[in-house]
């Protein structure tokens, strides 16, 4: 099918190594440069959906592209152009081995944790009392580990980042800063669209110059968490669950077709009509965290239009 891409195996000059992540396809080249394309695999408790959603990824893509450059004044970024709608080129980094979440709500894991009686999360407390969707008194972080495709990220602690190695600690200090940065900043636009950024993840790597910067994607339906933030008093007041957009609507659809990427699960049948209406909410998303009307790229065969625009700008550099 031509109007979705899930695969690619594109090999362009100076080209090194090709890494293919849950949604992202990474190829490295010879001048420290990376490109990564946004396929339209949709993921899923760590688990790739057999079908791929039209338009997802030029939709996280674009969005991401947004907020980099929203953020690039408090934060350093990986990113270099844009020369395809699903395609950003950047500079090639170290990636460290942990992602970044940080949390403003109890929403999502940290509801499922909570609601499992723990209070303790990745080292940090979490408050006796606290009902879904409340908010915590200041935002928290509660990393992970990074997963390889086809395993499941892991709760971690600070400490244990530090004590074991995958991050020094003169380093995850940065992490840690830059991290709450950037919600304070996402959140802050997140409001003038009307919308609660509630949670999300960041993930950082390092230059060959000994740069950390932000890389991968920012304040992305799939990595964030959004609620409306018009009734969002009057729903938790009426403990009604809140209106939200993000993946989760997904997650849920799985859940209550008893799928949970748990072992002996098999992934419930995804229909064309279904794919559809997730393509639909995913430009809903895209309409409404950047506050403009998504405009559909030519898809009539999207592994050559990325081809030709890759190609053309490579002759460039």
């Amino acid at each position: 099918m031509n109007h979705i891409i899930t695969d690619t195996n594109f090999d362009f000059p100076s080209q090194l190594s090709l890494y293919k992540g849950k949604v992202r396809e990474v190829y490295t080249l010879k001048n420290d440069l990376l490109i990564v394309v946004a396929t339209d695999r949709l993921s899923a408790f760590d688990v790739v959906m057999p079908k791929g959603i039209p338009f997802k990824g030029q939709i996280l893509n674009q969005i991401a592209t947004k907020m980099m450059n929203a953020t690039a004044d408090l934060v350093p970024n990986w990113l270099v152009a844009t020369p395809d709608p699903n395609v950003s080129v950047g500079h090639r980094c170290e990636p460290f081995k942990v992602e970044m979440v940080i949390r403003g709500y109890l929403s999502g894991h940290a509801s499922r944790e909570y609601k499992a009686g723990k209070r303790l999360l990745c080292g940090v407390n979490m408050p006796n009392g606290m009902k879904e969707n409340d908010s915590f008194p200041t935002p928290i972080i509660t990393p992970s580990t990074k997963a390889q495709m086809g395993d499941h990220d892991e709760d971690i602690s600070r400490e244990d980042i530090i004590k074991r190695g995958i991050v020094s600690e003169t380093d995850y200090e940065i992490l840690e800063d830059y991290t709450h940065k950037l919600f304070q900043r996402g959140s802050k636009i997140a409001a003038s669209r009307g919308l609660i950024l509630v949670d999300t993840k960041y993930e950082f790597g390092k230059t060959k110059q000994g740069k950390i910067v932000l890389i991968d994607e920012i304040h992305t339906p799939d990595s964030s968490r959004y609620f409306y933030a018009d009734d969002y008093e009057a729903r938790q007041a009426a403990n009604e669950p809140q209106k939200q957009l993000s993946k989760e609507f997904v997650r849920q659809w799985l859940i209550s077709n008893d799928f949970q990427g748990l072992e002996g699960q098999s992934v419930p049948y995804m229909s064309d009509e279904y794919i559809k209406t997730v393509s639909d909410r995913y430009v809903e998303l895209y309409d409404n965290i950047t506050g403009e009307s998504f405009e559909k790229a030519d898809i009539s065969n999207i592994q050559e239009r990325i081809e030709t625009n890759l190609l053309n700008y490579l002759k460039t550099l």
